[in-house]
C-alpha cells in the first residue's frame, strides 16, 4: 500500500460502523469509473466517496458531513496531482431533511459545487433510476472507492479500488434493527470476502450503469451483507433540490 504524500490525505478516524472500505476487490483501470468523486477535509484526515449526478452537483452519504470539505473529480492516484482532476469547494451542503444520525435513516447529502465540472474522458455525469426502479436480488453491481482493503492497519489505498457485490433479499439484513427495506438495500454476499467498508461511505452502487445505491453502514467488522442507501426512493428530492438550487 502506498501512503497519501501529495494531498494531506492519510488516515480515517471515523467510527467503524458509519465507514466503508473496499475488501477483495482490486485496482480499478484509470478513469473506468468516471463519474466517482473524492471527498475529503481540508486537513486531510477523513474521506468519502460521492459520485457527480450534474455538472454542479455531487451526490454522497449524509453522514460524510465532516464540515469544511474539498472535492477531487477525475482522480485515480489521490497522492498525485493528475492532470485529469479538477478540485472543486463545496458551495452548499444539503442533507436529506429526514436524515437520522442514530440511525442512517435517509443517508444521502446533495453537494453543490462552486463552479460547474468540465466533462471529459475522466469526468462524467452516472444517470440515476427512475422513481421506484427496483434492483432485485442477485443483480452483481459495482462499488468503487479509496477506502480501506484490509480490516487490521490504517494505511489506506492511494490507487481507486473496485469489487463487484450482489443484491441481497431483504431478510439477509434484518439483524440490522434499523434496516429498512423500503429505503435500503442489502448488498454483498455473506459467504464471500467481497465488501464496502472504511472510506468508501457515500460512493455509489452501479448496476447496469445506473446509480441504484450508496454506501452507508454495516457491521464494524466489514463482513457483508451492507447497507445502502436506495437512490430510487429520493428521486423527487433529489431533482427538486438541484432545480431550487440551479445557478
Amino acid at each position: 500500500m502506498q501512503l497519501l504524500l501529495l494531498l494531506p490525505i492519510t488516515l480515517l478516524m471515523a467510527p467503524a460502523a458509519l465507514a466503508g472500505r473496499i475488501i477483495g476487490g482490486h485496482e480499478a483501470q484509470p478513469h473506468s469509473r468516471p463519474y466517482m468523486a473524492f471527498i475529503t477535509t481540508v486537513e486531510g484526515y477523513k474521506r468519502c466517496g460521492g459520485f457527480l449526478i450534474r455538472e454542479d452537483f455531487v451526490l454522497t452519504a449524509a453522514h460524510c458531513d465532516f464540515g469544511a470539505i474539498t472535492v477531487y473529480l477525475g482522480a485515480h492516484d489521490v497522492t498525485k496531482r493528475e492532470r485529469s482532476q479538477q478540485r472543486r469547494a463545496v458551495k452548499w451542503k444539503i442533507l436529506h431533511p429526514k436524515y437520522n444520525h442514530m440511525t442512517l435513516e435517509n443517508d444521502l447529502m446533495l453537494l453543490k459545487l462552486k463552479g460547474k465540472a468540465k466533462l471529459t474522458k475522466a469526468i462524467q455525469l452516472v444517470p440515476l433510476p427512475e422513481a421506484g426502479e427496483e434492483v432485485m436480488p442477485g443483480d452483481v453491481c459495482n462499488v468503487a472507492g479509496w477506502g480501506k482493503t484490509q480490516v487490521k492497519g490504517l494505511f489506506l489505498p492511494s490507487k481507486l479500488q473496485q469489487v463487484d457485490l450482489e443484491v441481497q433479499e431483504a431478510d439477509m439484513c434484518t439483524h440490522y434493527k434499523d434496516f429498512v427495506p423500503a429505503s435500503m438495500l442489502c448488498v454483498g454476499n455473506a459467504k464471500s470476502e467481497k465488501s464496502s467498508f472504511q472510506g468508501d461511505s457515500g460512493g455509489p452502487l452501479v448496476c447496469d450503469g445506473m446509480a441504484q445505491g450508496i454506501v452507508s453502514y454495516g457491521k464494524t467488522n466489514g463482513f457483508p451483507p451492507r447497507v445502502f442507501t436506495r437512490i430510487s426512493v429520493y428521486i423527487s428530492w433529489i431533482k427538486k433540490t438541484m432545480r431550487k438550487l440551479q445557478d
